[in-house]
């Protein structure tokens, strides 16, 4: 089993997609900041005052932690912060199921609805990350001229 887990060519793929997720990801939510902020505002978990910093800091920490990984760059450690954040997002949508809202999840822009599907999918790239911080990925990463 670990020798499946730890193929070089599996891990780059998962490298790929997860890159490519969060970059859209936080592209979607930079664009419309005002959007990301009301998805987040509509959990009801987090104080008022604290939305716009998430709302203006957490796709920010998507789209860098998906570039670097998308380059090799220091892919267990973005792994782990991509991990983090798939996390407590499901977190978030479990707890938002259980209270009954029927909500946007904020994940790309608009109109991606909470619900089983999207845990899922978190599960997914839940995996994906935790083995990409296990057996790290440096298939085809960028070089330093050390």
């Amino acid at each position: 089993m670990n020798i499946l887990f730890s193929n070089k060519y599996l891990l780059l793929f998962l490298r790929i997609v997860i890159s490519f997720v969060f970059i859209y990801a936080g592209i979607e939510k930079i664009s419309d900041p005002e959007a990301f902020a009301i998805s987040i505002a509509n959990y009801r978990l987090l104080p008022i005052e604290t939305i716009n910093i998430f709302a203006i800091t957490l796709p920010w920490i998507e789209l860098v932690a998906g570039i670097l990984m998308l380059f090799g760059i220091a892919v267990k450690e973005n792994s782990a912060i991509i991990f983090s954040m798939l996390t407590i997002f499901t977190v978030a949508i479990i707890i938002s199921l259980f209270r009954g809202l029927s909500i946007d999840c904020g994940c790309f822009g608009k109109g991606s609805q909470i619900g089983l599907m999207k845990l899922g999918e978190n599960t997914l790239m839940i995996i994906a990350s935790f083995l990409l911080i296990l057996f790290d990925s440096d298939f085809l990463k960028l070089k330093s001229n050390n």
